[in-house]
């Protein structure tokens, strides 16, 4: 007589050879890891109309969708008040000159002799007061309009502008206007400089079409970032570029260029390896026939570098994957952070950006060379350590420099891409 045999099964071992083991994820490097951003606003132009829109990602689109709106301003007269608000800059604070007390002009440029403006806090207060409301103004004509849907963008955009700080934000904008001189009004007892974006928010103007970097060749086998130094030997004595040089040298496997020639050869070789591009030199703007002059720099010989020579130099690499070229770009020189006059023309961060770099980072004016030489310092301190991100040090820069030693001026510092940027020390 048949019996049937009850088995107790304390284990599932069939399963472990008729199902695949569960897929490991391969842990990534925490300088690689990049989060969600915290707001992005698209500003893109139609025609003769500006669209702007905004997401905050994570976060579930509203039942009305993502907010948008068309702007009543067109991008002309954004850009001239933007070159306004970059000319209003230059004037009250790079080239301020205080009178006696007849009215005549004493000697010296105080804002630019010193980086420290303890000495002269009352007069900085109230022109970085006045520069906030500049800037507050100019981002109320961005949004200027009686429009239902533009009203509804308007007061989101704002609430979350001035709502918590240390967002990350990106301006994926077809205009490029200085973002971070830009403000918000804040209510109650709050510093009118702590309404500037740059001093709110980690803040990075996008736009360019970027092609994917090659893996960093420097970071195979090496503890030491490598880095170039790109200068004009007749600024070697100023302020603290001596010190900004021993730091390159100190923790850094660093190359100096000081001649176009050498520079450029590099840049026309397959492999370029720097991890950060300091660039310590002058710009300015060239007169070309065209209504719009190009940005160029110049290092110690008289030929000027501009987008359209990079891009000759390196085009042949674009996109190979045999060729690398993704440094972060400290341009610290003059208007180097001020890209493209209007739309559609190039620039060297874009070119600089489009060709693999990693990040820009440059003044968006004139600026003083004592206090270009201490942001230097300052930057790639920080920035060799491989702690903080470009972002992350632009924000605190600014806003040291702002509450410690009452000087504004690390908020003409702006990012072209790059906010997440972050040098890999490690092996």
């Amino acid at each position: 007589m048949s019996k049937e045999l009850v088995a107790d099964v304390i284990q599932n071992p069939s399963l472990d050879f008729t199902a695949l083991p569960p897929r490991q994820r391969r842990p990534q490097s925490p300088a690689r890891t990049k989060e969600p951003l915290d707001l992005v606003v698209m500003l893109r132009q139609h025609g003769d109309r500006l669209h702007i829109a905004a997401i905050v990602p994570g976060q579930r689109t509203p039942k009305n969708g993502t907010p948008h709106a068309y702007l009543t301003v067109t991008a002309g007269d954004m850009l001239q008040k933007a070159a306004r608000l970059r000319t209003v800059w230059r004037d009250r604070l790079v080239h301020h000159q205080p009178c006696d007390a007849d009215g005549m002009p004493l000697d010296g440029h105080p804002f630019s002799d010193v980086v420290d403006l303890s000495a002269h806090a009352k007069p900085s207060q109230r022109l970085t007061d006045d520069l906030a409301d500049e800037g507050q103004h100019l981002l109320e004509e961005l949004l200027a309009g009686t429009d239902e849907q533009l009203s509804a963008f308007r007061a989101f955009l704002m609430d979350v502008l001035a709502g918590e700080e240390g967002l990350r934000i990106t301006f994926d904008s077809d205009l490029h206007l200085p973002w971070p001189m830009l403000a918000v009004e804040l209510s109650g007892d709050a510093e009118p400089r702590h309404g500037f974006l740059g001093y709110r928010h980690q803040v990075e103007q996008t736009g360019a079409s970027a092609y994917p970097a090659a893996a960093p060749a420097s970071a195979i086998g090496q503890h030491f970032p490598v880095t170039s130094l790109n200068t004009d030997s007749t600024l070697d004595n100023v302020g603290r570029a001596a010190d900004v040089r021993k730091l390159l040298e100190e923790r850094s496997q660093l190359t100096v260029r000081t001649e176009s020639e050498t520079l450029l050869d590099d840049l026309a070789a397959p492999l370029l390896n720097d991890d950060v591009m300091y660039f310590w030199c002058h710009g300015a703007f060239v007169e070309n026939g065209s209504p719009h002059p190009h940005l160029a720099v110049r290092l110690s010989d008289d030929r000027p570098i501009d987008a359209d020579l990079v891009m000759r130099k390196r085009r042949r690499h674009r996109g190979s994957a045999d060729a690398v070229f993704h440094p972060f770009v400290l341009l610290n020189a003059c208007h180097t952070g001020q890209t493209a006059p209007e739309p559609g023309l190039k620039h060297l961060g874009g070119v600089l950006v489009n060709l693999g770099a990693d990040g820009v980072l440059g003044p968006q004016i004139e600026i003083p060379q004592l206090f270009a030489s201490e942001y230097a310092f300052a930057f790639l301190d920080r920035y060799l350590g491989g702690d903080s991100t470009a972002g992350e040090i632009a924000m605190a820069l600014a806003r040291e420099y702002a509450d410690d030693f009452h000087n504004p001026l690390a908020l003409a510092y702006s990012l072209y891409c790059g906010i997440d940027s972050r040098l890999e020390t490690a092996l």
